[in-house]
């Protein structure tokens, strides 16, 4: 009986143990955010509120104690409802939810909360926790959050997805003397012992990567360009404060100025304040109320060229622009990330025309965006600028220059297409729509639809949802009389498929006393340009004449050095660049695109198309001259340099050539010149140099193998003057030293997580390890770079695994490379596809160098 008896009672357990256990179940429970997840959140969650403190102590090592409480409403229990926090389950202490104590759980990266402690409607949820390190950027006297894409979740418990937008109620404890800023206004500020308790007022709504924070000892200004603003900054050069400050005010009033007007919506949130970090691993983020931006990008100083002036007026019209295109109106998944970088960047460009009246703006955006989308579009690497995206912890792998400059050069095509009234209706219409809202492409091409006769779907479904880029050819007949009988263009798919990129560009036509230029507006593989039908036969033809075009033109082989000839900078610009790309398909040999190249750097006087030839030279002499060229050439390109630096020139002309000087003269003479201008034994005349130049000198002075390389080092290192960039130099100091186990060492010390923290500093170190003249030695390193690049993606920051690569094996142009990555693969048939396909992007060079090498043998 009493067996039966218990038997029974286990019968009636059963049902309440499976349905225990079930409750902790979820259909969507997997590491990071999958699609599935993202969208039954979307419907499940609503008025979404986060109150979150941290407590920040002296010391970086000790943990920062945390609270949350989350108040929302639930439409639908039918699932576990999963917060998402990527930490150690022990750095929860504690969850209430409805105000009652609640058991955790805390499985793949998520808190599971079980429907039977919620109910349908208002739900609030408080969890005591210490806050993630990962994303919070310690230092010893100063932090910073960086979010984005996935990253609030490793920070604290949230939703973290696009399209779940919420305020935050934020509240810091911080030592007496830092300084803070956060994405709304200071409420309160009560002074307790060693530290402050700052509170914030509510903030906008806006997605969990905007989210931000900033603490430390900082500096703080304050402006009224227009718009009240503050900043706060570390840097303490004198002259760089006075001479940035108040243009850097100005530059966000005129981005705010010309965004307003362009979309037709007032700025829209409570204010637009930012912080410029020394350490700050990109350009600028654009957290909303507290952008982010990299130190040295903003503050410069009476030697700033011309081109600095543009990029650090870009960066922050780039950041401006964000507002409205990615914080007011926000991707629904970060498949659409591109369509925050591309209208960031497009809007940007627009931004300067009336900031630098004088530049050239089609030049300017040329010289911006092409190169850099080439340079992963011809590679085995690329992709379509919409990735497809199945979770959320993978969507750092979509970055780069795909959308950051391949989306522009589309938008750019795209508004020549439709007009660009048309265009800017279509925006104005998109911003209304979407505002404090989340819209993807479709979105948006739906808008543009209405207002063109384009087909906007057709169009975008090459240029938005396919790969690769044209390579154009050309068939033309003449008449008895030396007259254009007939001109063909012909385009194919680099990559062999069928696709045809419609676009517009122009073809200059080059003769004696004039050029011709001929609009094209390529529909078809074959296109008949009738307007040069009867016209005489040009001197040379320049295809890209207007810079509009993307792909690989036609290139006059036996006329290369008419191409300095050119009256029209961009025209100049287009056709080095052309060049460039034939010598990489191997349609010139390296020798001739170099002889065209130095042919360049004796004669041009525009800085933006100074710099592309100056580049170009750069990557051919360093990646595709055998040694016996390099040595042929060394002395002749150095003199050639230094003499042209001693003639009358424009400050920024001299200082893109010397920036050429300094990085390929190492030969005995050009290596003691350089010394002696590091000494200041030599003053070049109207060459501005600052402290940075200096420090890159030293550094470029200790790779060439100077005598007295010991001194520079430490003679630098004692004579900087900012505390923050003489850890920047001092952390380099080991991957300068003319020891090799002192290298060695460096490089072995990157295994540890710790020692990568600073990303940008450690790009610039495995930069000086792997230079081609330290080659030879470091080459064993290769594949110990490759075997890292997965932990360097699980813990860096979205840039950091292809920057890892670019600085590492991306440097390499010899067999014994190529064969490492090969091997490497082979060995590792599960390597990820997603850095798979980094590696192709980065190691592009060295494909094309073995290419080159088996056809010029």
């Amino acid at each position: 009986m009493k067996i039966l008896h218990i038997f029974l009672c286990f019968i009636i357990l059963i049902p309440n143990v499976f349905s225990q256990s079930k409750e902790k179940e979820s259909a969507f429970l997997e590491n990071g955010v999958s699609e599935e997840l993202a969208h039954f959140r979307k419907k499940q969650i609503s008025g979404l509120q986060y109150e979150l403190s941290f407590e920040i102590p002296n010391q970086k090592e000790e943990n920062i104690n945390s609270h949350l409480n989350i108040n929302l409403n639930l439409s639908d229990l039918s699932q576990p409802l999963l917060l998402d926090f990527k930490e150690k389950s022990s750095n929860i202490q504690s969850i209430e939810v409805n105000e009652k104590s609640i058991q955790i759980v805390h499985e793949k990266g998520h808190i599971v909360i079980a429907s039977s402690d919620l109910i349908s409607g208002k739900n609030t949820i408080s969890i005591s926790f210490i806050a993630g390190n990962l994303s919070l950027n310690r230092n010893d006297d100063f932090l910073y959050t960086l979010l984005v894409p996935d990253r609030a979740s490793t920070l604290f418990p949230c939703f973290d997805q696009p399209d779940i937008k919420a305020s935050y109620k934020l509240s810091l404890s911080v030592p007496n003397d830092w300084e803070v800023l956060a994405g709304a206004d200071v409420k309160s500020k009560t002074e307790k012992g060693d530290f402050t308790n700052y509170t914030f007022e509510e903030s906008n709504k806006m997605s969990t990567y905007l989210f931000s924070f900033v603490a430390g000892k900082f500096k703080s200004v304050t402006q009224k360009p227009g718009l009240e603003m503050t900043m706060l900054y570390r840097e303490n050069n004198p002259e760089k404060i006075k001479t940035s400050t108040d243009t850097i005010f100005e530059l966000h009033q005129q981005s705010l100025d010309f965004l307003e007007k362009y979309t037709n919506y007032k700025f829209p949130f409570q204010k637009l304040d930012f912080a410029a970090i020394p350490v700050f691993q990109y350009g600028g983020m654009e957290h909303v109320g507290a952008i982010q931006y990299r130190e040295s990008t903003l503050f410069l100083d009476n030697s700033a060229t011309d081109s600095e002036k543009l990029n650090r007026a870009k960066l922050i019209a780039h950041e401006t622009s964000h507002m409205w295109f990615g914080d007011l109106v926000t991707m629904k998944w970060f498949d659409d990330v591109w369509m925050k970088e591309v209208f960031a960047n497009f809007m940007a460009d627009k931004i300067m025309n009336p900031i630098f009246p004088k530049v050239n703006h089609n030049l300017q955006f040329f010289t911006a965006h092409y190169g850099s989308a080439f340079a992963e579009d011809r590679s085995l690497g690329t992709h379509p600028i919409k990735q497809h995206l199945e979770n959320l912890k993978d969507a750092g792998s979509l970055y780069g220059a795909i959308i950051y400059n391949k989306a522009p050069i589309m938008m750019r095509q795209l508004e020549a297409s439709m007009g660009k009234e048309a265009f800017q209706k279509g925006i104005e219409k998109y911003i209304k729509k979407y505002a404090n809202d989340n819209a993807d492409w479709n979105n948006l091409v739906e808008i543009l639809n209405a207002e063109t006769p384009l087909d906007m779907k057709k169009w975008s479904e090459v240029w938005v949802n396919k790969s690769g880029r044209a390579i154009f050819t050309d068939k033309i007949e003449y008449n008895s009389k030396s007259q254009i009988k007939k001109f063909e263009i012909q385009q194919k798919a680099e990559d062999k498929s069928n696709n045809i990129w419609p676009q517009v560009f122009q073809i200059g036509l080059v003769y004696d006393d004039n050029v011709k230029v001929l609009n094209v507006n390529i529909k078809d593989k074959n296109s008949i340009l009738k307007e040069a039908a009867g016209l005489e036969k040009p001197n040379t033809i320049i295809y890209n004449y207007n810079g509009f075009g993307y792909g690989v033109f036609p290139l006059d082989g036996n006329n290369l050095d008419y191409i300095s000839t050119l009256k029209d900078d961009t025209a100049r610009a287009s056709a080095y660049s052309n060049l460039y790309e034939n010598m990489l398909i191997g349609n010139v040999s390296p020798d001739e695109a170099f002889n065209c190249f130095f042919k360049g750097i004796q004669f041009e006087e525009n800085e933006l198309v100074l710099r592309i030839v100056s580049n170009n030279l750069n990557t051919v002499y360093w990646r595709f001259l055998t040694q016996k060229q390099q040595d042929r050439v060394q002395n002749l390109l150095s003199f050639t340099l230094y003499s042209r630096l001693q003639t009358n020139l424009s400050a920024n002309i001299k200082k893109t050539l010397f920036g050429l000087f300094s990085s390929t003269g190492y030969s005995s003479s050009a290596k003691a010149k350089l010394y002696q201008i590091w000494n200041k034994e030599i003053v070049i005349p109207n060459l501005k140099l600052n402290e940075d130049d200096f420090t890159n000198m030293a550094m470029n002075l200790a790779i060439f193998k100077h005598e007295k390389a010991d001194e520079i080092l430490e003679k630098t290192r004692t004579t900087i003057t900012n505390p923050d960039k003489q850890k920047r130099f001092e952390f380099l100091l080991p991957s300068l030293s003319k020891d090799e186990s002192i290298r060695n060492a460096f490089m072995e010390s990157l295994k540890d997580e710790k020692n990568r923290e600073k990303e940008s500093w450690v790009e610039v170190g495995l930069a000086n390890i792997h230079h081609p003249l330290r080659q030879e030695s470091a080459q064993k390193y290769i594949r110990f770079s490759l075997d890292l690049v997965a932990e360097i993606q699980r813990t860096g920051d979205i840039f950091f695994p292809k920057d890892w690569l670019d600085n590492t094996v991306g440097k390499y142009s010899s067999k014994f490379a190529f064969d490492e990555v090969q091997r490497f693969l082979k060995e590792n048939p599960n390597f990820s596809s997603i850095l798979k396909r980094k590696l192709f992007q980065a190691t592009d060079l060295l494909y094309k160098a073995q290419n080159i090498k088996k056809e010029t043998e």
